[in-house]
């Protein structure tokens, strides 16, 4: 497209094209003279018979001038996006010998410069390097174990930076969802780009972006190749890359016009992990011999430990980066121009907090209480779990196995030692009540009423799914012309049948299946949509009808779908006014109880345990008196 603007004939192949467009580039391939300078294809298709019996037949017309191929460092298994279809590029040698061979990348290590070379076969080539430094990119890591918001710092550093266009790179598609939704309601203009969205809707957030009808794209990482956008001012990872190639490429497309640009990194020791866990799994294929994939992810994994370092080490951050890809450097090179070398107190301070926050999380990683229903069952492992501490997002300190006083002693002697496992049930639930009671007694108050559950799903995000649904109903309805709903109502409808299904799993769930929600409203049908609402209005109406106590009273009419039927009049004035195909919402607000604390539970069973007590003793009373008459 950017060279068709600049008078050169370019055509590309992919399966993007239509049937007939496809046809016509083919036949322009087969005429006499091609009027198409310049032909961008996949390696997959040369890799086809089909393909490469027409570049033969090209070359053997003394019509191919050069074959250039574009982000080399895939052919290389050290290469930090290995490709095995590059990898058979290696046969456009043999078969073409006469042809000169371009190969090009931002981002190759020495190893992997070599690696190209071999793998194409080249003898004695041109090689001309240029350094990796890019002066005018300010580079930060921020720790989000230390950050009160991820969210929230980012979308202040955005404002912060103006009306600015900006990349922000996820690993995961619903991340991207959610951290564009989180940014929009924040007055943000931003937009999700991945491949969970169709064509279209990925092509309409291209365009928009580069013509600057909304300033920042949420993406996963394959968003950016040969994006030719020289203004980006931001480059943000929201999580950590796989490797410092990887980082490198992505943070190098901010500032490409040479002006000031940042390059920021938020670091997190979960999104470590899960890293390390992909990265170790990553060459688990049926394929791939057992050696083949060990070698595999030894490789990445060392890969990824070079960008552990760079977060995790001090001293300039720059001169991390140009050591990797082997140019040696002096710090002084930096300038000031990294968080490391403008503020390294600061910076000395939080990798202090990082190892002292990770040393806690590890700690207080496993909080448990167990109850047993035999004498031997704790010594026998035979355990079963009463409360489980150990959730997502959880692992602070205060957890109940680091409290102090007599509640952590009874905790730990209850599972470890073996006089405690003679005890009694009723025992072992009162030590446990004790237990709770302190725990809740030492702890500070302020510190209890201050500290949020970062898994949990709050009003705020539950407002923003409803209006993303909300959006996406709109895009549903005017791609259904004619398809007429209450759009609020029933985005409520649709969000709160995500938070039943998911609400207790955790945001990545709950998220996850919003995400999932949008992009079938991107395709879905009208009577599809309109059998999903009344679905959902009609299993509410069961609820309901179970849980109020009333339940021989007829319920208003719930159904999205429902027609007024003006033959069945329902009793008093519970009949609603309703238009087909507008959800409205139940006038029955069934409450569910307050669940109890554990000391509140076992102080229920005791009552309970109690009066049956007394019951059977007045009873058996009765009946001696009846036996004495």
């Amino acid at each position: 497209m950017a060279l068709k603007k600049k008078g050169i004939t370019a055509e590309f192949l992919s399966s993007t094209k239509t049937a007939e467009a496809k046809n016509k580039i083919h036949e322009d391939l087969d005429s006499g003279k091609p009027s198409t300078r310049l032909l961008y294809v996949t390696p997959e298709l040369i890799a086809t018979p089909g393909f490469m019996s027409k570049l033969s037949k090209i070359y053997a017309r003394g019509l191919l001038s050069l074959i250039a191929i574009d982000e080399a460092h895939c052919i290389s298994t050290w290469g930090h996006d290995f490709r095995p279809s590059y990898r058979k590029l290696s046969s456009l040698r043999s078969r073409l010998p006469d042809v000169p061979v371009l190969a090009l990348t931002a981002t190759a290590v020495p190893k992997v410069q070599k690696d190209v070379v071999d793998s194409l076969q080249m003898q004695n080539p041109l090689i001309l390097k240029s350094s990796f430094n890019r002066p005018n990119i300010y580079y930060e890591v921020r720790y989000k174990n230390l950050l009160d918001d991820a969210y929230a710092d980012l979308c202040n550093t955005l404002k912060s930076k103006g009306d600015v266009c900006a990349i922000i790179y996820c690993l995961e598609r619903s991340m991207c969802d959610d951290l564009s939704a989180n940014l929009s309601q924040s007055g943000i203009s931003c937009a999700a780009y991945h491949a969970g969205l169709n064509n279209k809707m990925r092509t309409s957030v291209l365009d928009d972006w580069i013509s600057s009808k909304i300033k920042v794209v949420v993406a996963t990482v394959a968003f950016g190749y040969g994006i030719d956008r020289k203004d980006v001012r931001i480059v943000c990872h929201f999580n950590i890359p796989k490797s410092m190639e990887a980082f490198y490429q992505e943070s190098g497309r901010a500032g490409r016009d040479q002006l000031p640009s940042t390059s920021l990194l938020y670091y997190g020791v979960d999104d470590r992990k899960r890293m390390e866990f992909i990265l170790s799994n990553s060459g688990s294929k049926k394929l791939q011999s057992s050696n083949s994939q060990e070698e595999s992810s030894r490789v990445s994994l060392t890969a990824f430990n070079q960008m552990v370092e760079y977060c995790e080490g001090s001293g300039c951050r720059r001169k991390r980066i140009l050591e990797s890809f082997g140019e040696q450097v002096t710090a002084s090179l930096c300038g000031k121009t990294c968080d490391s070398c403008r503020h390294p107190n600061l910076v000395a301070r939080y990798l202090e907090d990082l190892t002292t926050a990770c040393a806690l999380r590890q700690k207080n990683g496993s909080s448990r209480v167990f109850i047993t229903s035999s004498t031997d069952a704790i010594n026998e492992k035979q355990l079963s779990e009463f409360w489980n501490r150990d959730e997502e997002g959880s692992g602070s300190e205060e957890d109940i196995s680091d409290s102090d006083g007599d509640g952590n002693e009874i905790v730990n002697n209850l599972t470890r030692s073996k006089r405690h496992s003679r005890l009694g049930v009723n025992e072992k639930l009162s030590l446990l009540q004790r237990a709770e009671e302190n725990f809740y007694r030492n702890k500070n108050t302020d510190k209890q009423s201050i500290k949020v559950d970062k898994n949990a799903i709050s009003d705020t995000m539950r407002g923003a799914s409803r209006q993303r649904l909300q959006n996406a109903l709109n895009q549903a309805q005017q791609r259904l012309d004619d398809f007429k709903i209450e759009m609020e109502t029933s985005a409520s409808f649709l969000e709160d049948e995500c938070y039943k299904k998911y609400g207790k799993a955790g945001k990545s769930f709950y998220y996850s299946q919003v995400a999932s929600t949008v992009r079938w409203l991107t395709t879905t049908s009208s009577t599809n949509l309109m059998n999903r609402l009344c679905e959902i209005n009609a299993s509410t109406s069961m609820n309901v009808l179970s849980e109020t106590e009333h339940a021989l009273t007829p319920p208003p009419a719930l159904d999205p779908c429902a027609k007024e039927d003006t033959g069945n009049e329902l009793s008093g004035n519970a009949r609603s006014e309703t238009s087909p195909g507008v959800p409205m919402e139940s006038s029955l607000n069934a409450k569910l109880p307050q669940i109890p604390s554990f000391s509140e539970f076992v102080n229920s069973r005791k009552a309970k345990g109690d009066q049956s007590n007394d019951s059977k003793k007045h009873s058996s009373r009765v009946e001696k008196k009846m036996r004495v008459q």
